[in-house]
């Protein structure tokens, strides 16, 4: 069976360094993060997982949606 939240630690943790790199597939694979736990709250049920990922999806979007129109502008 997949365990959703080791698969989220891993995810979190290659965010973070992909970020931390100036990677923009690292807001990527945050927004990835942030659906799994999202399905981790709803599975849970902690539902307060659920707002805040929401909120963090929202906010590795726009900032996804920067990097790479920075990137496109710098090429």
């Amino acid at each position: 069976m997949l365990r959703l939240d080791y698969l989220s630690c891993v995810l979190t943790i290659t965010s973070t360094i992909l970020v931390g790199r100036r990677c923009w597939e690292g807001w990527l694979v945050a927004t990835v993060n942030s659906v799994i736990m999202c399905i981790i709250g709803v599975k849970t049920a902690q539902l307060g997982f659920i707002p805040a990922n929401v909120f963090c999806i929202a906010v590795s979007v726009v900032n996804l949606r920067s990097w790479r129109r920075v990137a496109a502008v710098s090429s």
